[in-house]
């Protein structure tokens, strides 16, 4: 009997330690997406060590706790792009707070320094969803809400 390995959240379809779970266990990420999906990994599984390791010192908060209220649910890569030792990438994440869905949308700026990249800053916007129990699951599995994240 085999076991099936976790799925990477970041959504690319690999398992965790294929993917982001790399990153998290010190390889650097080699571009700026890359960093981005392991952070958003990060998020969902409340790696708040990594968030900070992986976070510009000039921007980086003292600390951050982890948000057990959110849980997070999709993402999707917009765009993403490096120049030298500067990347972008602009992401939406869709997540679940309570019985309330939401997304978030983020230009996140990255730079290089000895080569390492490391999230900088973003510009988020923060909306509300409010999908029909008939319509389809904000997360992406394709079934209606009311058979997914809303059963229950």
């Amino acid at each position: 009997m085999t076991h099936a390995r976790p799925a990477c959240p970041c959504g690319s379809g690999q398992s965790l330690a294929q993917c982001c779970g790399r990153y998290h266990a010190g390889e650097p990420a080699p571009t700026p997406e890359a960093l981005m999906r392991s952070r958003y990994s990060a998020f969902c599984l409340d790696l708040t060590g990594y968030l900070l390791e992986s976070w510009h010192a000039s921007s980086r908060p003292a600390e951050l706790a982890p948000d057990p209220t959110t849980r997070w649910l999709r993402l999707e890569v917009l765009e993403s792009n490096e120049d030298g030792d500067s990347g972008h990438v602009h992401f939406r994440a869709t997540f679940r707070e309570g019985r309330r869905f939401g997304v978030l949308e983020e230009a996140s700026r990255f730079r290089r320094e000895a080569g390492r990249w490391y999230y900088l800053e973003g510009r988020p916007t923060l909306s509300r969803l409010k999908p029909g129990r008939n319509e389809p699951c904000p997360c992406g599995s394709g079934r209606k809400l009311k058979a997914c994240c809303g059963a229950g």
